[in-house]
C-alpha cells in the first residue's frame, strides 16, 4: 500500500514538473559554471550583471523586503544571482499580456462607472468611509453599492446548502471562480447542478487556477467539464519553464448566479472547506452572499478574467443586475491584480489599520508582514486600539507557520494580542474595526496575496454586517489560545535561527 502510494506521488503531475524545472537548473548552473571558468570575460559578465542587478532592486520602486530577499543571494551567488534574479524575481510580464489585461479592463470600464448621488451621501454620512471607498474605486475601478442585502456565513457548511440552493435557481447564467477544485460532496453537488443547469440552456461557465489543482484534478479537467457543457478555462497553466509568470496565480472566489446572487469569501471547492472532509482538525472559513445591486462588481471581477483567459469577448450588460433589496449599509466589491502595482488590498488594509479608534479585528491563515504592516499594527496598539490576530495553530505549510510565528514576539510586546486557533486550520481572512466597517474575501496576510497573487474581497461600510463579523471572530478567540510574552520567549534557539532564516526570504515564498 506505502509503495503504491509512493509511486503515484511520483508519477503526479507536480512531481514531475517540479523535477523538470530542477533539471532547468541544474543545466544553466552548470553551463554558466563551465562558461565561466573556460572564459574570464563571461565570469566578469557574470558579475557584473549580478551587480546591475542589485543597483536596478535599489533603484526602482517596491517593497523593501522583497528586494532585500533578492539582493543578499544575488550579492553571495554573483555569478548566478543576476540570471536567476531576470528569470524568476523579476515582476514584470510580457507586453502582451500586460496589454491584455488593460484591454479587458478598459472594456468594463465604460460599464463601472461611480455613481456620484451615492458617492455625495456617503461623504455626507461619514467622510472617512467616503475616502476608503473612493480610494478604492479610483484605483480599482470598483465602485459602492447599496440596494444590496448581504449575509454572512460563519463556516463553510452554513455556506454549502445555502449556495446549493441558489445554483438552483439559475434561469441566464452561472460564473464560477476558484482557486482549488477537489472531487467530493462540496464539488460533485455543485457539479451536478452546473451540467442539469447547462444542459437546459443557461451560460455556465467556470475558471480555476493551474497550480491551485494541481494535486486535487487530472490533467486536462477542462476537457471533461466542457464535454458536460460547461464552458471552463484554466488560470496560468503551470509549464515545466523557468518564468516569473508562474509566481502569479488567480487565488480568488467568486460564484455569481444570474448577476444578482453573488459569493465571496475565503472558501474553495473542495470538501476541507465544509468539514466533510477531515484535514487539520476542524477548517474555519467564512464566506458573503451578496443579492442587489452590488453583485456587480463580482460579475465585472469574473468576466474580466474570462476575457483575458479565454479571449472571448461579451456585451457586459446582458450580465447587470436586474434587482435591489433592501440594504441596512454600503458594500464594495473590489479586486487586486499583481499588475497593476497599486497594491490595493494592502493600502485598504493599512487604512483600515490606521484609522481604527475602538477596535481591529483580523483572521488570517498566513501571518507574513513586510515593515508597514508591521509598523501599522504596533502603533495602532500602541496607541489604545484593541488589537487581535487569530491565526491557526495547526500549519498547513510548516515552513510559512514558522514564518508567521517569528512575527509574534515584537507584535505581541507592542501590545498586539495574538491568538492560534486550536481546534484546527483557520483559512478564513477578515478585517473588521469598530462596529462600522469589516472586510471579507480571498485575500492573506501574506507577501504573495498582497503582491503576487490575482485576490479579491468586499468591503462593508457601517450597517449590520461589521457587528455579525466581530462576533464570530470573538467567538473564535474563545476557541483558541493567547500568545503570551512568555510564549514567545520559550522559542527554542534552533528554532529562532531557522525562523530567521526563512523571514529573510519570507518575499520569494
Amino acid at each position: 500500500m506505502f509503495f503504491k502510494k509512493l509511486i503515484r506521488i511520483l508519477m503526479s503531475r507536480a512531481v514531475t514538473i517540479a523535477v523538470l524545472m530542477l533539471i532547468q537548473i541544474g543545466l544553466l548552473a552548470g553551463v554558466i559554471l563551465y562558461l565561466s571558468r573556460s572564459a574570464v570575460y563571461i565570469y566578469v559578465l557574470l558579475e557584473a550583471l549580478g551587480l546591475l542587478v542589485i543597483l536596478y532592486l535599489l533603484s526602482r520602486d517596491g517593497n523593501p523586503s522583497y528586494k532585500i530577499a533578492w539582493i543578499v543571494p544575488v550579492m553571495f551567488f554573483p555569478m548566478f544571482g543576476g540570471i536567476f534574479y531576470l528569470m524568476l524575481g523579476s515582476l514584470r510580464v510580457s507586453r502582451h499580456l500586460q496589454g491584455d489585461l488593460n484591454e479587458a479592463r478598459s472594456q468594463t470600464s465604460c460599464y463601472q462607472t461611480e455613481d456620484p448621488a451615492l458617492m455625495h451621501r456617503l461623504e455626507q454620512e461619514d467622510l472617512d468611509f467616503y475616502h476608503r471607498s473612493n480610494y478604492i474605486g479610483r484605483v480599482s475601478g470598483y465602485y459602492p453599492y447599496t440596494n444590496t442585502r448581504s449575509e454572512y456565513f460563519p463556516s463553510g457548511e452554513a455556506l454549502f446548502p445555502v449556495m446549493l440552493e441558489e445554483l438552483k435557481k439559475a434561469e441566464k447564467f452561472i460564473f464560477i471562480e476558484t482557486f482549488i477544485i477537489g472531487p467530493g460532496l462540496f464539488w460533485d453537488s455543485i457539479l451536478e447542478v452546473l451540467c442539469q443547469k447547462a444542459a437546459a440552456g443557461v451560460d455556465v461557465r467556470v475558471i480555476y487556477d493551474d497550480v491551485g489543482c494541481l494535486n486535487t484534478l487530472p490533467p486536462k479537467y477542462y476537457l471533461t467539464l466542457r464535454q458536460q457543457g460547461i464552458k471552463t478555462v484554466v488560470f496560468n497553466p503551470l509549464m515545466p519553464a523557468l518564468s516569473t509568470y508562474l509566481n502569479y496565480r488567480d487565488h480568488r472566489k467568486i460564484c455569481v448566479i444570474d448577476g444578482n446572487t453573488g459569493f465571496n469569501g475565503g472558501i474553495n471547492l473542495a470538501d476541507e472547506y465544509i468539514n466533510a472532509r477531515e484535514r487539520l482538525g476542524y477548517w474555519k472559513d467564512t464566506a458573503v452572499m451578496l443579492q442587489g445591486e452590488g453583485v456587480c462588481n463580482l460579475t465585472f471581477m469574473f468576466l474580466r478574467m474570462w476575457r483575458h483567459a479565454s479571449a472571448e469577448r461579451d456585451d457586459f450588460d446582458q450580465f447587470r443586475p436586474t434587482c435591489s433589496a433592501r440594504a441596512d449599509g454600503y458594500v464594495q466589491s473590489f479586486a487586486d491584480s499583481p499588475l497593476d502595482r497599486h497594491n490595493v488590498a494592502e493600502n485598504s488594509f493599512l487604512q483600515l489599520i490606521n484609522r481604527a479608534e475602538r477596535y481591529l479585528y483580523i483572521t488570517t491563515p498566513y501571518l507574513i508582514l513586510d515593515y508597514s504592516m508591521v509598523t501599522a499594527l504596533k502603533i495602532a496598539a500602541q496607541s489604545g486600539v484593541d488589537v487581535r490576530i487569530v491565526t491557526p495553530h495547526i500549519a498547513d505549510k510548516w515552513f510559512v507557520h514558522f514564518v508567521s510565528q517569528s512575527y509574534y514576539r515584537q507584535l505581541v510586546e507592542a501590545g498586539v494580542k495574538i491568538y492560534e486557533f486550536t481546534p484546527g486550520f483557520i483559512h478564513s481572512k477578515m478585517l473588521v474595526s469598530d462596529d462600522n466597517i469589516a472586510v471579507v474575501g480571498s485575500i492573506n496576510l501574506d507577501y504573495r496575496s498582497l503582491y503576487l497573487h490575482f485576490e479579491c474581497g468586499t468591503v462593508f461600510y457601517s450597517g449590520s454586517m461589521p457587528r455579525r463579523v466581530r462576533e464570530d471572530i470573538l467567538d473564535t478567540i474563545g476557541r483558541s489560545e493567547e500568545i503570551t510574552l512568555a510564549w514567545c520567549r520559550k522559542t527554542p534557539r534552533l528554532k529562532a535561527l531557522v525562523q530567521t532564516i526563512l523571514r529573510s526570504f519570507a518575499p520569494l515564498m
